[in-house]
């Protein structure tokens, strides 16, 4: 691990003035980014922690938008009544996350960050194999090796790893918006807008639309329409597991139909996936397994599957049909 200069940021506009010159990385809960040390993912000259920052905590709601800072942890949003009330599956998502332990010091603006599982790129310097994430140009390993768990859709020959976040999913389905903070001033990004494909960044490098000089202070949720919502995680064991894949949704009811609803698929591409055509289909068909389940069917068409992970198109087709059943009460 390389060695690094140590501060405290006092205010928002100190972290941002301290991230401008690129060689600095900021420090929240460090769940994350002491990974990255370790493997050589990342070697700042200097890391700014920003765990001090209470203009970045809090959880509140205003008017007709749900507030959430960037700094509170994985374990209080999961549990804050106003989150369980308004974004349940925001906090289902949370509390699927990682162990109690990690969730106490994770946080919501550090987890949307994180990087890919792909055991090709979290390897430890020297890397002995090509990953166009740690040395751009020499090739994905994973195409002809280990892919199982990698991406059914957006993917290209440069990577088709998967962002791994649970919460980046039940944000998506939500229609978040992500405040962020820089030398420009302040902007929002739609949640469903935030993660990038490395078809849609051009490289596979390029994962997000945040800015190198640019920090995450909060996300909004919009609460303006009451619907019923749920997160469905499908992984190999109930403790400290990633997906395997996912899906959020919310469905708001006419009767026993289908007035509105959002679905969104994680572990499936390097961004929460949204199915819109299948969103707009939705509205009017019964809340029944045999009116959602063709609906879904024929949104997953997109899917390109790689040799040994086709499995995982029947795996999220049927995470889909679960979480919106699931979000709209129907047994």
């Amino acid at each position: 691990m390389k060695d690094f200069a140590y501060a405290r940021a006092d205010s928002t506009t100190s972290a941002v003035e301290a991230i401008a010159d690129g060689t600095v990385s900021l420090l929240a809960g460090g769940t994350e980014l002491l990974n990255w040390f370790r493997l050589g993912i990342a070697a700042p000259d200097r890391v700014v922690d920003i765990g001090d920052l209470d203009e970045l905590r809090g959880i509140e709601r205003r008017a007709s938008e749900l507030r959430i800072g960037a700094l509170a942890t994985l374990n209080e949003v999961g549990e804050h009544p106003l989150v369980v009330d308004h974004a349940n599956a925001l906090a289902s998502a949370c509390l699927q996350a990682a162990s109690a332990q990690v969730r106490n010091r994770a946080t919501l603006g550090g987890n949307v960050l994180q990087r890919t599982r792909c055991a090709y790129f979290r390897a430890e310097e020297p890397v002995p194999w090509p990953c166009n994430k740690r040395v751009p140009g020499s090739g994905c390993a994973a195409i002809g090796g280990r892919h199982e768990r990698h991406a059914i859709f957006g993917w290209t020959e440069d990577c088709v790893a998967v962002q791994p976040s649970d919460p980046a999913v039940a944000l998506a389905a939500l229609d978040a918006q992500v405040d962020v903070v820089g030398p420009a001033g302040a902007r929002t990004i739609p949640m469903r807008e935030f993660h990038l494909t490395p078809r849609e960044a051009g490289s596979p490098t390029s994962e997000t639309r945040l800015g190198a000089d640019e920090l995450i202070v909060g996300y909004r949720i919009p609460t303006e329409e009451r619907s019923g919502q749920a997160y469905v995680k499908v992984r190999e064991r109930a403790s400290y597991e990633y997906a395997i894949v996912s899906a959020a949704a919310t469905v708001v009811r006419a009767g026993e139909r289908v007035r509105a609803a959002r679905v969104a698929l994680g572990s499936v591409a390097q961004r929460p996936w949204r199915l819109p055509a299948a969103e707009a289909e939705l509205v009017g068909v019964p809340l029944t397994r045999d009116a959602i389940g063709p609906v879904i069917e024929r949104a997953m068409s997109d899917a390109e599957s790689l040799p040994h992970n086709g499995f995982k198109v029947d795996m999220a087709r049927n995470a889909a049909v679960r979480a919106l059943l699931a979000a709209g009460g129907a047994r």
